[in-house]
Parts: C-alpha cells; sequence; structure tokens
C-alpha cells in the first residue's frame, strides 16, 4: 500500500511548468464532483469523498500540512455519518430534504467555527504540525462544520463552504499547490450556485411541511 501511495505521489503531469501528482490530481478532481453532486442531492456524494479524503491525505501529509491532513480523517468520519444521514432524510418527490438553519443553530455554527479554529491553532502550533496554523486550522474547522451541516440538509453549509474557500486558495498557492488552488475557485463558483440551488429547493420544501415531517 505504501509503494501504491509513493507513486501516486511520485509521478502525474506538468501543466504550466508544475507538477501536480496524480494522487493531488485525482483527489481534487473527485472533492470536485463531490460538489456537483451535493447540488443535486444525491447519494453518490458520499462514496466519491470517500475517495477524496483518501487520495488528498497523502497530498497534505506530504506538504507538511497536519491540519489539512487530519481534516481528511474527519471528513471519512463525517461521510460515513452524512451517508446515513441522506439515506433517512429522503422524499420520494423532492429528493433529500434541506432547510435553512434556525436562528439558534446558525450562532451555534459561528461559535463553532471561531472557538474551534482558535483551539485547533494552538495544537497546530504546539506540536508544530503546520507552517501556517491559523489558516489551517481554519479550513479544518470549517470543513468539518460545513459537512456536519450538508450531513443535515442545512443550507449554510455552502456559506462556510465559502469561508473555507476564501482562505483555502491562498494557503494552497502559497504550499505550492497550484493545481488545488485553481480546484478551490472552481469549487466557488460551484459553491455559489449549490447554495442557490439549495435556497430555492428550501423554499419548495417549506412549502410542502409534511416531506420534512417524514424526516
Amino acid at each position: 500500500m505504501r509503494t501504491v501511495a509513493e507513486w501516486l505521489l511520485g509521478n502525474g503531469i506538468t501543466v504550466l511548468g508544475q507538477q501536480i501528482s496524480w494522487a493531488e490530481l485525482v483527489g481534487q478532481l473527485c472533492a470536485l464532483a463531490v460538489v456537483f453532486l451535493a447540488q443535486r442531492r444525491t447519494l453518490a456524494t458520499w462514496p466519491v469523498q470517500v475517495s477524496a479524503t483518501v487520495l488528498l491525505f497523502a497530498v497534505y501529509a506530504s506538504a507538511h500540512l497536519g491540519g489539512l491532513a487530519v481534516r481528511q480523517v474527519m471528513i471519512l468520519l463525517i461521510s460515513l455519518y452524512g451517508w446515513w444521514a441522506w439515506r433517512r432524510r429522503t422524499d420520494p418527490v423532492y429528493g433529500v430534504v434541506v432547510r435553512r438553519a434556525s436562528g439558534p443553530e446558525r450562532l451555534a455554527l459561528l461559535g463553532v467555527l471561531a472557538l474551534g479554529t482558535a483551539a485547533f491553532a494552538l495544537v497546530l502550533s504546539a506540536l508544530d504540525a503546520s507552517w501556517a496554523p491559523w489558516p489551517d486550522a481554519w479550513i479544518f474547522v470549517g470543513t468539518l462544520v460545513a459537512f456536519w451541516a450538508q450531513g443535515r440538509g442545512l443550507v449554510e453549509f455552502w456559506l462556510v463552504w465559502l469561508a473555507v474557500d476564501a482562505v483555502g486558495v491562498p494557503l494552497q498557492i502559497a504550499s505550492g499547490l497550484y493545481f488545488s488552488a485553481a480546484i478551490y475557485v472552481v469549487f466557488a463558483a460551484l459553491v455559489v450556485h449549490g447554495w442557490w440551488s439549495w435556497n430555492r429547493t428550501a423554499r419548495v420544501q417549506g412549502a410542502h411541511p409534511e416531506a420534512v415531517a417524514r424526516t
């Protein structure tokens, strides 16, 4: 297994003079596909996400980005929860039931983002696990919050992703992961569309509360 990982990290393609490993290329394309699938609220979102986490764990670990590497492990666990949750939260007409977060839920999301980032940044600094602990921690915590909210069917998870992308693009560039940075820019465009799509769906399902009552 180690030999396979080394081959995926040590081989790839060159684009505009930049080497892109197979692990980074396939991992980020899978991650991109996850955003596309999530817009359509399909269960295939989660197994594709699992594939992305395995590959990107190797990429970030080799780049000495401890927060981003550990993030992949946590995403894997949350993806299993999301898979289970979406199987329960389906409606034969409207698909996965989605809704807007309540006021207390939004405050909770913001609180976890702020406190979680501060706490994890201190851990990364203490362990010398990242050369950029604060942005690394923000992306780590933001990703976990976004995936948890996605599993719950909350429209606001798209906005959390936008906040993650805003920090992720410059961090990827500074780390020399230019392809990943470009993918993050594409993510942002898809996230805006996904937020609009889920908002529209939430309005429709809000007009048919019997769908939500079945979850």
